[in-house]
């Protein structure tokens, strides 16, 4: 005679509640044991991604300086300079006017 465990227990309990959500099928035992030990064993770790061999940087990247300027702490605003207002920008041509020069040319 075999002796049996809890472990086997649980999972002939797992089982049985497992073919009857089936509709109680014939011939599944196996599956469903298999289904109540999978059910019942902890979780495998999962593994973290594995890291990509580093690769060479091209020459141009290396040559570039570093940065020597380290961030300064932001300070109030009363300290920073006003910024400049842009130049006014010049009108576009419209299609129109530069359609009306061609035929002028003409």
């Amino acid at each position: 005679m075999t002796q049996t465990t809890v472990e086997d227990t649980k999972i002939q309990e797992a089982a049985y509640y497992l073919w009857l959500e089936e509709g109680q099928p014939e011939g599944r035992d196996e599956a469903h044991w298999h289904m109540a030990v999978e059910a019942l064993s902890p979780p495998k770790p999962k593994r973290a991604p594995r890291k990509k061999a580093a690769t060479k940087a091209p020459a141009k990247t290396a040559a570039k300086p570093a940065a020597t300027k380290a961030a300064a702490p932001k300070t109030t605003a009363a300290k920073k300079p006003a910024a400049k207002k842009p130049a006014a920008k010049k009108p576009r041509a419209t299609k129109a006017a530069t359609k009306a020069a061609e035929t002028k040319a003409e």
